[in-house]
């Protein structure tokens, strides 16, 4: 996929969002599913996904407007199974406490990536409108 200038502009702030959403997802299900007998809490390397994600972009991108371009977006990051700290009686992995505060921390950076995305696209319309 070749890069253009908004996407330059906007730098790794979409693959951030999507893997933050991505973990969000997998939080959520964990905390919905602690009472769930034999489910296993989930989640995902978001540095690793993070470093695959930026990687593959810098290999999908094109040097030339013969190329052809791949489609469809970064690699799907890796869902791993989290290890208990305490085995429970029913199989269940979840640790309630540690899925909340998780959570609360994912959410957190998500709205700092948000409103970085947001201050950057703020800025590109202040350039093209000639704003200082």
């Amino acid at each position: 996929m070749a890069t253009n200038g908004i996407d330059k502009a906007l730098g790794i702030s979409p693959q951030v969002l999507a893997l933050r959403m991505k973990r969000m997802n997998l939080l959520t299900a964990n905390i919905a599913n602690a009472d769930t007998p034999n489910y296993k809490a989930r989640d995902i390397d978001f540095r690793a996904a993070m470093a695959s994600a930026t990687a593959s972009q810098a290999r999908m991108d094109t040097t030339n407007a013969g190329h052809i371009a791949l489609s469809g977006g970064p690699e799907q990051p890796q869902v791993l199974y989290r290890r208990p700290l305490q085995e429970s009686t029913n199989g269940n992995t979840v640790d309630a406490q540690a899925e909340h505060a998780s959570f609360m921390e994912n959410a957190m950076r998500y709205q700092a990536s948000i409103q970085l995305l947001d201050n950057r696209i703020s800025g590109i319309k202040k350039a093209i409108k000639g704003e200082s």
